[in-house]
């Protein structure tokens, strides 16, 4: 799944637009590699690391949504592993 997407559908981003043009500008990195392009793929047991406001969000990817539903089941999406 395209990353902008992923992250859409786990409620980090109102909007897809808002996920992609955050991926293209800010500093995102999936398993420690810097990610710059909105269409980097995203599957389960890959880490993603990125910055929202003054934290820093380290999360695993556990599954893949097939659509943005509610918060309750965004959150199974993912699973926090750090947050500063």
């Amino acid at each position: 799944m395209r990353l902008d997407k992923w992250l859409w559908h786990a409620r980090f981003f109102k909007t897809r637009s808002l996920a992609a043009r955050y991926v293209e500008k800010s500093r995102c990195r999936i398993d420690g590699r810097p990610v710059d392009k909105p269409h980097a793929t995203v599957a389960p047991g890959m880490v993603l690391t990125f910055a929202l406001g003054p934290n820093v969000r380290v999360v695993r990817v556990v599954g893949l949504g097939e659509r943005r539903g509610p918060a309750t089941e965004a959150r199974t999406l993912y699973e926090e592993i750090e947050s500063r």
